[in-house]
Order: structure tokens, then C-alpha cells, then sequence
């Protein structure tokens, strides 16, 4: 069964709508500068394991209370048991989301299938052009779109959603990243976080301002028929 590195026992942010927790899986195939999970992508065998008995307590504990858990990382389509963990989930009456950089396309259309999952938030980097340069990793465009057409395919409740990184990304990526996402539902843009980043150069970077990130809101606007700012 997958490792359970981080476990919020609160996190209506995470899933929207709902009472709510996250768990956090660790390892990740990307390593984006800014990402601020540092030692969940680079150091989850550091990090202590939360014993599957316990979590199943926790969850029984909250039983009636509790409507659905975030599953994000990491990156957690990386787990070949994650359907498994996701199934258990489904069996105890829990709506599921799931966080994904959306390198795993089959992964993901096979747990869409399996009905083991309800919502999906893919964070989408960069334009395809950039994203080697973004992202730290050598996927594939065709990769991501592939994942980017079933989700918005899938008949499930979705978000696309892209991080604002100053020097890295910007206005004109926002807009070429809106046009990749033509015909999606929801957007989301958020706001980069200077703490326990990847790359430490970024501990430095003074993020966007509340102005900044409203207008590259606008310029979003045009695309999608929801557009939502996540951190200012």
C-alpha cells in the first residue's frame, strides 16, 4: 500500500465544497525550482511513514463528518498501488480527489475507469515549449496533452491550475497556456510560495503582487468560463 508521508486532517482549500483532508505521498518525477515540498519530492524515505492502521483509525474516527480526501504529493500517480489506496477510500463512503502533473496519462485514465476517483486538479507548468525548462523533467508534449484531453473528457469535475513564478513564469505564458487549455472549464492561477523551494535561489524571489496576479487573471478570463486566484 503506498506510503502516507503528511497527513492535514483540515483542508478545505484542497477540495472545494467539501469537509476535507489531503494526504501527501512522496517522490516526484518533476523538479520544478519553486516547487516548496522540497523534501516530500526529494527526501520522502526521510520523512516519516503514517502506518496504514493509523490512518484507517483516523478515518473511522471521523466517520459521518468527514465527505472526501485530497490525494497529492510528490506526485501520485508515481505509486503503482495507488488504486488500491484509492479503492479502500471509495469503500468507506469518501469522495476522492487527486493532484497530478499529468505525466501519467494511462495511470490516470485507468483510475477514471475504475470510478475510484471524483475530482482531478492538474497543475499545468508551462507552455509545452517551456517546459523542460520549468519543470526540471524531459516529458513529453504529446504526454500531457493526451492527459489534459482526458481529464477535461472525463465527465468528472476538474481543474487546470498553473503557478506564477517571477523570472520564470509570467503574462505570456499564462496566455499561451490558456490557449493549450482551449475548451477546458476552470482555471486556476497561483501564487508561488518562497519557502523550502527546491531550488534555494527561489527562497529569494519576491512573489507577484495582488495587482500582478489579478491581471494575469484577465487575461485567463478569456478563455475559460471560471477563473480562480489561489493565494493572494
Amino acid at each position: 500500500m503506498v506510503e502516507i508521508k503528511g497527513l492535514e486532517k483540515f483542508a478545505p482549500k484542497d477540495f472545494p465544497g467539501f469537509i476535507s483532508s489531503t494526504v501527501f505521498l512522496g517522490g516526484c518525477n518533476f523538479r520544478c525550482p519553486y516547487c516548496h515540498n522540497r523534501d516530500l519530492v526529494l527526501n520522502p524515505e526521510k520523512l516519516p511513514t503514517f502506518p496504514l492502521d493509523f490512518f484507517l483509525d483516523y478515518l473511522a474516527s471521523r466517520r459521518g463528518w468527514l465527505e472526501g480526501i485530497c490525494v497529492t504529493g510528490g506526485e501520485p500517480l508515481l505509486h503503482d498501488d495507488l488504486e488500491d489506496f484509492l479503492a479502500l477510500l471509495k469503500e468507506r463512503g469518501l469522495l476522492v480527489k487527486i493532484d497530478t502533473n499529468g505525466s501519467f496519462p494511462s495511470k490516470l485514465k485507468r483510475l477514471i475507469r475504475k470510478g475510484v476517483v471524483d475530482q482531478i486538479a492538474m497543475d499545468v507548468k508551462a507552455p509545452l515549449e517551456r517546459y523542460q525548462e520549468v519543470s526540471g523533467s524531459k516529458v513529453k508534449g504529446e504526454t500531457l496533452l493526451r492527459s489534459i484531453d482526458i481529464i477535461k473528457n472525463s465527465g468528472l469535475k476538474y481543474v487546470f491550475r498553473s503557478t506564477v513564478v517571477p523570472g520564470l513564469v509570467g503574462a505570456d505564458d499564462i496566455e499561451k497556456i490558456s490557449q493549450m487549455l482551449n475548451g477546458a472549464d476552470t482555471f486556476q492561477i497561483q501564487q508561488f510560495i518562497p519557502v523550502t523551494t527546491l531550488d534555494s535561489r527561489y527562497l529569494r524571489k519576491k512573489p507577484y503582487s495582488k495587482e500582478q496576479i489579478l491581471e494575469f487573471a484577465r487575461i485567463a478570463d478569456a478563455y475559460f468560463p471560471e477563473v480562480m486566484v489561489e493565494g493572494v
